[in-house]
């Protein structure tokens, strides 16, 4: 895993993407791991940023560990920053459906089991109402009842440790390296490491075809990086063939 600079207390819940203006807003989902959400949401066209983190707990700054065990009240969660000319709300809550099995049943189990959830967090009541009427949307194509939670977003949400942003991304040492990505706050605001990370999930030649039209399609790409990622391909491709 690419080692990052030392995370500081004081950065651990207090990581946000930018503020929100007139063209871009915020959203929060869990769907279960955070890890693949993340990246699931950082492939769409419109998403600029995503952040990894904690959400619906009390506790101020929780770790990984302390979630997992099931006493803080958090859930692993994401939040996507987007540009609303281009993606919309009602947008990522369809899509979110895709992301995760909503009807998987030890989400009910929150707070006993597990602390994963399916929730969508909406911010107001126009939010509130999308989100309902994705899911009844969804619902309708399915024969196992949705467990997915709709809550209002109230609470703090609390970024994750530095090794679960960009998860993917991270695991291309060379690529986190010619980016000159080293911090938290620096893999949370990359637009670039946000769409790094989404393809680096996919499965098979996937990652290859979509590296390739994002190198081409990315002539502001610092020149390391280009070399990093046109070597990431021509391996990508010698291991295909080799299969």
């Amino acid at each position: 895993m690419y080692k990052l600079l030392p995370q500081f207390d004081n950065l651990t819940s207090q990581v946000s993407v930018s503020e929100p203006t007139n063209f871009f807003s915020e959203a929060v989902f869990a769907g279960g791991n955070f890890l693949d959400l993340e990246a699931a949401f950082g492939r769409l066209n419109g998403v600029m940023r995503t952040a990894t983190g904690y959400c619906g707990g009390t506790l101020k700054k929780p770790t990984y560990r302390e979630v997992c065990e099931g006493i803080t009240g958090h859930t692993e969660a994401v939040k996507v920053f987007y540009d609303k000319q281009t993606i919309s709300y009602k947008s990522l809550c369809d899509i979110f459906w895709e992301t995760h099995d909503p009807t998987n049943r030890n989400y009910l189990n929150f707070g006993l089991s597990t602390h994963l959830k399916s929730a969508i967090y909406y911010g107001n009541e126009e939010e509130r109402k999308q989100a309902q009427e994705s899911k009844i949307r969804r619902q309708m194509k399915l024969n196992k009842r949705i467990v997915t939670k709709i809550i209002q977003f109230d609470s703090e949400f609390c970024t994750a440790e530095n090794q679960f942003q960009k998860y993917y991304l991270q695991k291309c040492c060379w690529l986190c390296e010619s980016l000159s990505l080293r911090s938290t706050v620096q893999f949370v605001e990359s637009n670039i490491a946000c769409k790094l990370n989404g393809i680096l999930a996919m499965d098979g030649s996937s990652i290859t075809d979509e590296l390739t039209r994002f190198l081409i399609s990315n002539n502001e790409l610092p020149r390391q990086t280009k070399m990093a990622l046109g070597e990431a391909i021509e391996d990508l491709r010698k291991n295909n063939n080799n299969k």
